[in-house]
């Protein structure tokens, strides 16, 4: 998923830092502390960085990483982190849309639990660390703690979920695995179809789960049973790298759209429709696409300002709005056919969700008044709907808290603050927020990159991020 634009503050830091910055945090390998029992190098780090680069290994492709919802690949993943959760003492399930789950009940059985979680799924051509790297971190907390023989003293339950879908690649629909926990599901999902035409009910009874709209509501759990959700997850984009730091604490998540657009004009033939009696679905779809790319680069200049957008809505939309085409498909694709019908996608992001809204309606608008000019019709289809969230702020200052702790083991003296950051990426946190509190933490990813094989975190940093949660378990659980 696209990464947000940044705060005037952030770009104010950035361009005072080069590129030879970039690594600055990079831990000591003094013999002496990296033998220090405390930090648990071997399962924290070495370990984890096998297991990622083990499930990373776990694909639908042929020479590249492809784990959809409930394909043989992502079942499989499931199953060997499943063996995981086992190897950590944690009781597991699977349960009816496919999440792997595993629990330990430590001393109240009772008490509200903690959650922490992230996606088994990735996209098409995808990096290791995207998802997995917040499941393997939370596993490879909760053994030390079982090898320490401490895992029965937590005070409250810990569950570690591994979703089974989040990215929306198969069904072009996001956090299938969360939302139904999450208790956001709506029972019309279980009928959206793939590309195959298979819907969600049948792609889930192909792998012997039998799920219906009753026991897709049992999914949910109860608020009262919750005390609150975690998630770890690489930055997917430069802030952490560039301020030199190999952990971030996330103050929220960009609220988010996805349209289709759907451009209808006159099918004909290439080399005898004179241009002038031409009614050209691809052209009309090229100037939507700038359009949007005009809107989205400078939004004060096409929104209105009425009582739902103001001086302050724009101003957030200027640091954080975001537009991305992402899919282009014609009919019917012939290079001598002018086409009759182009579609297209918009994935728009913004941490105002007011603003948000007015985009959308402002882009509307000047989609229908364009399609009309040129004598084409139009179809704008919402897909999906999230709004920003605000991660809890007495949550995310203790994992800040874990945070620095963590670094200050394996680096010594820190003088900087933790980084705070906003997601502009979409995460199982957005839906987890329904039901409980969230908090996150970010981990640094090389240049950025995400969703792509070059996707790459530095085993020192796996290792940070396990010891912070590691921290995080030991001060606010015990």
């Amino acid at each position: 998923m696209a990464i947000s634009s940044y705060t005037k503050e952030y770009l104010l830091v950035l361009s005072l830092l080069s590129t030879a910055a970039a690594y600055a945090f990079i831990f000591s390998d003094d013999a002496e502390r990296s033998s220090r029992g405390d930090l648990f190098r071997e399962i924290l780090r070495d370990e984890a960085v096998a297991r990622l680069d083990e499930l990373g290994k776990v694909s639908d492709a042929d020479g590249y990483l492809e784990r959809t919802f409930m394909s043989p690949a992502s079942v499989s993943a499931g199953n060997i982190i499943r063996g995981w959760m086992e190897d950590a003492g944690l009781r597991t399930w699977v349960d009816q849309m496919g999440n792997v789950h595993g629990r330990v009940e430590g001393m109240n059985a009772s008490a509200e639990a903690l959650l922490i979680g992230s996606h088994l799924d990735t996209v098409v051509d995808a990096g290791i660390f995207d998802g997995s790297l917040g499941i393997i971190s939370a596993l490879s907390a909760l053994k030390v703690l079982n090898t320490n023989g401490t895992l029965g003293k937590l005070r409250r339950p810990v569950e570690v979920i591994a979703f089974s879908d989040e990215e929306g690649v198969r069904f072009q629909s996001t956090f299938l695995g969360s939302a139904a926990v999450a208790g956001i599901l709506p029972v019309t999902a279980l009928q959206i179809s793939d590309k195959s035409g298979l819907t969600v009910q049948e792609a889930l009874e192909k792998n012997s789960i039998e799920i219906t709209e009753k026991n897709l509501l049992q999914l949910k759990y109860d608020p009262g049973s919750v005390w609150g959700y975690i998630e770890i997850h690489i930055e997917q984009g430069p802030v952490l790298e560039w301020l030199g730091f190999p952990l971030g604490v996330v103050k929220g998540i960009a609220g988010q759209t996805r349209l289709k657009v759907t451009v209808r004009g006159s099918q004909g033939h290439a080399g005898t429709v004179p241009m002038s009696m031409r009614q050209d679905p691809m052209t009309a779809a090229a100037e939507l696409i700038v359009l949007l790319e005009s809107l989205c680069k400078n939004p004060k200049d096409f929104l209105s300002y009425d009582s739902h957008c103001n001086d302050i809505t724009v101003e957030s939309l200027s640091s954080s709005l975001v537009c991305t085409v992402g899919e282009i498909s014609t009919w019917p694709s012939a290079s001598n056919v002018i086409p009759g019908q182009v579609t297209f996608t918009v994935d728009l992001r913004a941490m105002d969700d007011l603003g948000r809204e007015a985009v959308i309606y402002g882009l509307s608008k000047q989609i229908y008044q364009i399609c009309e000019r040129r004598s084409v019709s139009c179809v704008i289809d919402r897909k999906h709907d999230a709004n920003a969230v605000i991660c809890d702020s007495e949550l995310s200052s203790q994992l800040k808290s874990a945070a620095y702790s963590a670094l200050k083991k394996m680096a010594g003296e820190i003088q900087e603050q933790i980084p705070a950051l906003m997601s502009g990426a979409g995460h199982d946190a957005m839906a987890m927020h329904h039901l409980t509190q969230v908090g996150m933490l970010f981990v640094r990813c090389r240049g950025g990159v995400s969703h792509s094989p070059a996707e790459h975190v530095l085993d020192d940093d796996v290792w940070a991020a396990g010891l912070a949660l590691l921290a995080f378990l030991e001060t606010h659980m015990m």
